[in-house]
């Protein structure tokens, strides 16, 4: 007799990170949300259970010898799921910053429109058919010769070099150049080279400042330090570098953001002169569609595309409207997502992380896959409300399509909509785990320990709270960036602003106008979601400051005395006090030759990270990998009679992080954790000044009882002098601000302009703006119009 399958994923024995041996049947085919608190173990469910069972089973149908060359994760911590078929991961991960990386790329739409450049192109007389290859700026083939396929030429001037010609060298006229020691280094290379340091730059010899900034030479000279009083310095080899090679150095290769920032502020960036920014060869941008180039096609609008290659495919030859057609096609997925405001050409590294992980679904949607799961982490993050509408479309289209959707989610019009929902928790850490609900989303109404039900099923209108005065005003523009155009911003002082607007409105690009140059800008903090550390070694007690504190107490005790211990003796990341087995990580990689490598706890300190004679130091009986191993709440207790570490962990505390241990990796920790832990770090600095805060989505990634949390920390900043500024996108807390400047009314081209300012319920008012029947109805005025 034919059985049909089982039609449910059944987990059984789940203990991955804080997984409390979860049992959960889930079906397939169907829109299933995870949901919980941030860091209730969702994620670890469906990424790091689920999803990373089915990567391990794929891997495992992969050739041994195929497989050594496949980077593998080892076997979630689960003890068997059955009905599960293959998978499809979308994370909200980037990869590193990469200017080539574009749009097209990303969802493969370029490779479409160089063959139809290749194979349909009109060519000029006599010309040579190219490959699709010499369509690519990407490729030797095809990219410009003179800007590497670019587009743009980077290049510095005297004037931005040295903005006051009446300073010397010796008093910063180089302004370009590094401070500290590397500075002063390059100084007395100079003097050494027989250069005046000390006469005004305007009135050195033309020849003279022209090798200075400019040379690409880089002699080598003895130099003889002026002697301090207080120490003895040594003559050493010393080699000079310009201006311009410092800075354009620093821009290509610096790893750090902040520096080459700083090295941006010295160079001016054209269109590259030979090809006139199409990234091309002459030969390339000589073949014409339509009348135009590939550059211009890339450069438009994907809605202005597809609406251009629609009108030209009826009077194309076979070969034309068959490519025509494909691509056309492919674009629709993407304008559906809401992204039809995106050119091909966009580089990736100015997409926010929901942009980019829409794009990856709209590729998915055309590869016709079915009988698969997609995990997607947030797809609504980014997400206006008005976009979100279109997102719900495409999640039944997958699943229409006979697969099943797997969604780690807050928004709570992608969970009502789900047909299955997975609640875990109750809280964070070691305090969740478990999940509290699997079924129909109706059935959590009757789970008192959900704290997401009173969100899903008890909504009600805001608590009314008094619109706050400006103090003051912060102006900005005439601003024409992106699709900004000659626009001008007033931001109040002394208030909670939220800006707001669909996605590519302009919002990001607007905010990030407020910078220190700002008239009125004091002191300025911006806090993102960025990660606090790549690797590991980043923890939460290294970032915030508190390991500081707590090696130096460990160094004050008798016992850490008597054997003249430092406070590096307790530091994992350098020798000495570290178990160097693991050198300080707690476990090894196990190399297993065809099969994944795995991780293990070190066989000599047992994953303590430290070396035995370190480990027999005690502060208040227990060892430094013991206090590591505390909660933030534990720990705050722990502390409580010392004032440096009470106040980092009580500012951990107010931003509901007191699940976290004090050793945690940054790896390990979500987007929603560093971002509060970020803003735990600033509360717990004294505030002498007022100071503006500005947050790009603060709440992505944190789920509705996070968001309270969170919002009541941000309007503590406003209470006690200071200002904030955030782009959001979550109504509820739009809702709670003072003043809201919408965007819109469009993206791209449609958007850039300033729809409405004022308050929350004069914006929710407003006829031109797709934000105000959203807010409108978060404030309790009506529903969607």
């Amino acid at each position: 007799m034919y059985h049909s399958p089982d039609a449910y994923v059944r987990v059984r024995g789940a203990r991955e990170h804080n997984l409390a041996g979860v049992d959960v049947d889930i079906p397939r085919d169907a829109l299933v949300a995870f949901t919980g608190v941030s860091g209730s173990g969702k994620s670890s469910l469906a990424f790091g259970t689920i999803y990373a069972e089915a990567q391990r089973r794929y891997f495992e149908s992969v050739a041994p010898y195929a497989r050594r060359l496949i980077h593998q994760v080892g076997a979630p911590a689960v003890g068997e799921i059955t009905g599960l078929p293959p998978a499809v991961s979308l994370e909200q991960r980037r990869s590193s910053p990469n200017a080539r990386s574009s749009v097209g790329t990303v969802t493969t739409l370029s490779n479409s429109l160089r063959m139809l450049f290749s194979r349909a192109g009109r060519y000029p007389e006599g010309a040579q058919r190219l490959d699709s290859d010499a369509f690519s700026p990407n490729t030797a083939a095809g990219a410009c010769p003179s800007c590497h396929g670019l587009g743009r030429v980077h290049e510095t001037t005297e004037e931005l070099l040295v903005p006051d010609r009446e300073l010397s060298i010796r008093q910063g006229a180089i302004a370009a150049w590094p401070g500290a020691w590397q500075g002063k280094n390059l100084r007395d290379v100079l003097d050494a080279l027989g250069y005046d340091v000390d006469r005004p730059w305007r009135e050195l010899d033309a020849k003279d400042r022209e090798w200075i900034l400019f040379t690409d030479e880089q002699p080598v000279v003895t130099v003889h330090p002026v002697r301090d009083a207080d120490r003895i310095q040594r003559p050493y080899q010393g080699t000079y570098m310009s201006a311009r090679r410092h800075v354009m150095r620093t821009f290509s290769d610096s790893k750090s953001a902040a520096l080459r920032a700083k090295a941006e502020r010295f160079l001016t960036s054209a269109p590259c002169p030979v090809c006139g920014g199409g990234r091309l060869r002459p030969e390339a941008l000589a073949v014409t569609f339509g009348g135009r180039t590939i550059a211009d096609l890339a450069s438009l609008p994907l809605t202005d595309l597809s609406l251009l290659l629609s009108g030209t495919a009826a009077d194309a030859a076979e070969t034309a409207r068959v490519l025509t057609a494909d691509l056309v096609a492919r674009i629709a997925t993407v304008t559906e997502l809401g992204l039809g405001y995106l050119s091909l050409d966009r580089a990736t590294p100015t997409l926010s992380n929901g942009e980019l992980q829409r794009l990856r679904l709209a590729t998915q949607l055309r590869s016709g896959l079915f009988g698969v799961v997609y995990v997607l982490d947030e797809p609504s993050a980014g997400l206006h409300p008005a976009d979100t509408e279109a997102l719900l479309v495409v999640l039944d289209r997958l699943k229409a399509a006979g697969n099943s959707v797997f969604v780690v989610e807050h928004h709570l019009d992608v969970v009502r909509h789900a047909d299955w929902l997975v609640d875990v928790g109750p809280r964070a850490g070691v305090h969740g785990g478990r999940v509290l609900h699997s079924g129909p989303p109706s059935g959590l109404a009757d789970v008192e320990a959900s704290a997401t039900r009173r969100f899903l099923f008890d909504r009600a209108a805001p608590p009314a709270r008094p619109v706050r005065s400006p103090a003051g005003w912060l102006r900005t523009g005439p601003l024409t960036r992106h699709n900004l155009r000659d626009v001008d911003v007033a931001f109040p002082v002394g208030v909670l602003t939220a800006v707001t607007g669909v996605s590519g409105s302009g919002k990001s690009t607007l905010v990030g106008a407020l910078t220190a140059e700002v008239s009125g800008v004091g002191r300025l903090v911006t806090v993102d979601q960025r990660p606090i550390g790549r690797t590991p070694r980043s923890n939460l007690a290294t970032y915030t400051g508190l390991f500081d504190v707590v090696r130096r107490l460990f160094t004050e005790t008798e016992e850490a005395r008597a054997r003249g211990y430092k406070a590096g003796r307790f530091s994992f990341n350098v020798a000495g006090g570290r178990c160097e087995t693991c050198q300080g990580e707690g476990f090894v990689s196990v190399e297993l030759l065809f099969l994944p490598s795995t991780y293990a706890p070190c066989p000599d300190c047992r994953g303590a990270r430290y070396n035995p004679e370190t480990l027999q130091v005690r502060l208040r009986g227990l060892t430094i990998a013991e206090v590591l191993d505390l909660t933030v709440e534990s720990a705050a207790a722990f502390f409580e009679d010392t004032p440096a570490a009470a106040r980092s962990l009580r500012t951990l505390l107010d931003v509901g992080l007191g699940y976290l241990r004090l050793g945690q990796p940054a790896t390990e920790l979500s987007g929603g954790e560093a971002q509060r832990i970020k803003l735990a770090s600033e509360l717990q600095r004294p505030h002498r000044s007022a100071t503006l805060y500005v947050l790009d989505e603060p709440t992505t990634g944190l789920h509705p009882a996070d968001v309270e949390v969170l919002m009541r920390q941000l309007h503590g900043l406003v209470d006690a002098g200071h200002s904030v500024v955030l782009v959001e996108h979550d109504m509820d807390v739009v809702a709670t601000a003072d003043w809201v400047v919408d965007l819109g009314p469009g993206g791209g081209d449609e958007g850039g302009r300033v729809v409405a300012a004022g308050p929350p319920a004069e914006v929710a008012r407003a006829a031109d703006g797709r934000t105000a029947p959203y807010l409108a109805r978060a404030l309790g005025l009506g529903d969607v119009r």
